[in-house]
């Protein structure tokens, strides 16, 4: 069974950082795409980043150059780097673990951590 479990989020100023973790168990991170999505409140939820079995990552415009998604095949953690924080990146922040090497198709996901920006 599948289990990703969200850790890392808080509350922060703009400007500042926070490094969010996706700790996966019954699964192998290293053999999937995985990605990180964000729900802000009222709203659907968006991608943020794909994040390839050959380590390269896709990021949504809006937070390119800011963010910065890794993989720790060891520990079997998917992470997300969030720096320069802004108030529109407040959301609950999902990770998602897609049942093949693309970034398509089934994905279990987590419970999410809540990310909170203020001016």
């Amino acid at each position: 069974q599948v289990q990703l479990v969200e850790s890392g989020g808080g509350s922060v100023q703009a400007g500042g950082s926070l490094r969010l973790s996706c700790a996966a168990s019954g699964y192998t991170i290293g053999r999937y795409c995985m990605a990180w999505f964000r729900q802000a409140p009222g709203k659907e939820r968006i991608w943020v980043a794909n994040i390839w079995t050959d380590g390269s990552i896709d990021y949504a415009d809006t937070v390119k150059g800011r963010f910065t998604g890794s993989r720790d095949n060891i520990k079997n953690t998917l992470y997300l780097q969030m720096n320069s924080l802004k108030p529109e990146d407040t959301g609950m922040y999902y990770c998602a673990a897609y049942s093949g090497t693309v970034c398509d198709g089934y994905a279990e996901w987590g419970q999410g951590t809540q990310v909170t920006v203020s001016l």
